[in-house]
């Protein structure tokens, strides 16, 4: 066995008698991407602080390149060829990618004058790193979340990294943006540069890993090659239950659609949309990112209004004067980024939940707060929200309880049709089976839902019906039942034009 660039053993961490760490033991090798796992709340982040100096380990030791630490500093540990890239990139937006990527270089030499010529030697040296085409004058702030990835890959080049650990690297990019991080990831192996891929998105981390370790509630219950795990075990290793891989299963239907599109267009967005939503239907529509999903879903919700074609909820034409409208017309929204859509994070649980029906909750100009006090208790009950009060800040919980508090804040207005747009976007495997499970049950109880995403083994195995879009319109209706995930890969990007058709 070559010698490994880092081998964790024995280390335990606890925050305020809260164990987040126990025994943990972990080695990567020279060139290896090594995939660790685990559910929001498993342990990772502490873990990563910890091999990264951020957190001294209260047991155990760090051993980098063959020299063992009982604990380590920041700058200890990238100066022993240890690079972290968080999931907000840690780069600067108000700054230019020449200045983001130069001024660790000139910090480090204690230089006190600015030299524009050789701030954009060491930029142009680094973007060459890994063939990275981009304006060096351009802001960061105003780049793609994939090219402020490759930045802060680009800056960690710089200083001779032996390992890169990647902290949920793909949570906000598209699958072409995945696959082109994957190249580098792979150019970066074959150079002996090791890579820590922090996820717990299987059909990723399958793809481009040579080895797992997976943790649960701050013990590693697994190391174990690509070939001695599959889906289900490695959910089972992940939340300690036992997931079913069934597909969704519609009941009998209504003959009246809850929602109807006829010929919709909003200019320059999508055109000539048509479709049909019953009660009791989970309806996917899925596209590549600009295909216009986005911008059909926000005008299903009153967001933008079509230039043309009609909408019909339950079989009467509407044209909704924007979303307080849509929202009293039955249509309820879960947007693509609840941080920035669908929370306000310093406020409480309960006002998140209630914001929606915030109107019926008002008496003679007086907000009834024990309806109020009630609504927040039941959704958090009934969606099996973790919070031991719902007065706590939105922003104390994981992402997949964040989610069900956006989902909550929506079902309290008791909506007919539920639209969803990335409902499952960065939340863990358990959360995730868990939201699915709530979406079938509203279905069933006659709800329709529409989920709107480009996570394909979510809408193969939770819709009875598939809508592709492409350029703004709807170029296929899919039976999830009679396609693999491969065909409809295939038929998003354009590789196919006739497998997996219904």
């Amino acid at each position: 066995m070559s010698e490994c660039v880092l081998a964790v053993r024995g280390v335990s961490k606890s925050f305020a008698g809260v164990q987040a760490l126990s025994d943990i033991n972990l080695e990567i090798r020279p060139g290896e991407i090594h995939c660790l796992a685990g559910e929001n709340g498993s342990g990772k982040s502490t873990l990563i602080k910890v091999i990264s100096g951020v957190h001294d380990p209260d047991e155990g030791t760090i051993e980098i390149g063959g020299v063992v630490h009982k604990r380590l500093t920041p700058v200890e540990a990238i100066a022993a060829g240890v690079q972290v890239i968080y999931q907000d990139f840690s780069v600067f937006p108000n700054l230019t990618v020449m200045e983001n990527l130069a001024l660790n270089t000139e910090l480090a030499s204690k230089r006190k004058l600015v030299n524009w010529r050789r701030f954009r030697r060491i930029a142009e040296e680094a973007v060459a790193k890994i063939d990275f085409s981009v304006d060096l004058d351009q802001l960061v702030g105003k780049l793609s979340v994939a090219d402020k990835q490759l930045v802060a890959i680009s800056r960690a080049l710089m200083s001779d990294a032996k390992l890169i650990i990647m902290d949920e690297p793909t949570t906000a990019l598209t699958k072409k943006e995945v696959d082109a991080l994957f190249r580098i990831i792979l150019d970066l192996k074959a150079r002996g540069i090791a890579i820590l891929f922090v996820s717990h998105k299987l059909e990723e981390v399958f793809e481009i890993s040579e080895r797992f370790t997976i943790i649960r509630n701050g013990r590693a219950v697994a190391t174990c090659l690509p070939e001695e795990l599959n889906r289900r075990t490695f959910t089972q290793y992940m939340t300690g239950r036992d997931f079913e891989d069934a597909h969704f299963q519609v009941g009998e239907l209504p003959p009246e659609p809850a929602l109807e599109a006829r010929a919709l267009t909003v200019t320059g967005a999508f055109s000539d949309v048509s479709f049909s939503l019953r009660p009791g239907e989970i309806l996917g529509i899925t596209g590549l990112l600009g295909s216009g999903r986005t911008e059909l879903a926000m005008t299903l919700f009153g967001a933008y209004r079509p230039d043309a074609g009609e909408l019909l909820v339950k079989g009467s034409p509407v044209r909704f004067s924007g979303i307080r409208a849509a929202i009293a017309g039955g249509i309820g929204y879960v947007p693509e980024d609840r941080l920035t859509e669908g929370l306000f994070l310093e406020r409480s649980i309960g006002d998140n939940i209630v914001i929606a029906q915030i109107d019926q909750l008002v008496t003679r100009g007086l907000l009834d707060r024990e309806r109020k006090t009630a609504s927040a208790a039941e959704w958090v009950r009934d969606l099996k929200i973790a919070t031991p009060d719902p007065e706590n800040a939105a922003n104390t919980l994981s992402g997949g309880n964040q989610q069900r508090i956006v989902l909550a804040k929506w079902l309290a207005t008791r909506p007919d049709v539920l639209i969803l747009n990335g409902p499952t976007v960065g939340v863990d495997i358990g959360s995730k089976h868990d939201i699915h499970e709530i979406l079938r049950e509203l279905a069933g109880s006659g709800m329709a839902v529409i989920i709107i995403s480009d996570d394909i083994p979510e809408v193969i195995q939770n819709c009875n019906r598939v809508l592709l879009m492409k350029a703004g319109r709807i170029t296929d209706e899919i039976d999830p039942g009679t396609v693999t995930e491969r065909q409809l890969a295939a038929l998003m990007t354009g590789e196919s034009d006739q497998e997996g058709k219904h």
